[in-house]
C-alpha cells in the first residue's frame, strides 16, 4: 500500500468513490500522519453513525448537515466545522446537498485498500 500521495492533486484527475447511497468521496492528500478527503452528499444522504481510532476534523464546504457527535446534535452550514475525538460515535445527515472536507490523523489506511 502506498503511504503518501502525490504532491499536487488536481480535482479533475482524482477519482470519486461511491461510499453509500448519495455519498461519494475523493481522497485529496495523505501521508502516514494525516489525510484530507472530500465527501460529497446528496440531500437526504447519511454518513452513518460509526467510530474509529483516528482524530477527525470536518469542514462544511457547502450545504447543511445535521451532525451528531457523542450523542450531541448540531445543525451546521457552510463555513462551520466539527471535531471528533478518537473512538467517539459520530454521523451526519445531509439536509441540503453539500460537501464536507474531512481531515484524519493518522491517515485512514482503510480508505486506500481496494
Amino acid at each position: 500500500m502506498k503511504t503518501k500521495s502525490e504532491t499536487f492533486l488536481l480535482e479533475h484527475e482524482k477519482e470519486w468513490e461511491k461510499v453509500g447511497e448519495g455519498v461519494r468521496r475523493q481522497i485529496m492528500g495523505y501521508d502516514g500522519h494525516v489525510m484530507m478527503v472530500k465527501v460529497a452528499f446528496q440531500q437526504g444522504a447519511e454518513g452513518y453513525t460509526h467510530e474509529h481510532f483516528h482524530s477527525q476534523c470536518s469542514y462544511v464546504a457547502s450545504g447543511k448537515f445535521q451532525v451528531t457527535v457523542d450523542g450531541k446534535m448540531k445543525l451546521l452550514t457552510t463555513g462551520d466545522a466539527f471535531y471528533v475525538e478518537p473512538d467517539q460515535m459520530h454521523g451526519v445527515i445531509c439536509l441540503e446537498e453539500g460537501m464536507l472536507i474531512d481531515f484524519f490523523s493518522p491517515m485512514r489506511e482503510d480508505f486506500l485498500q481496494k
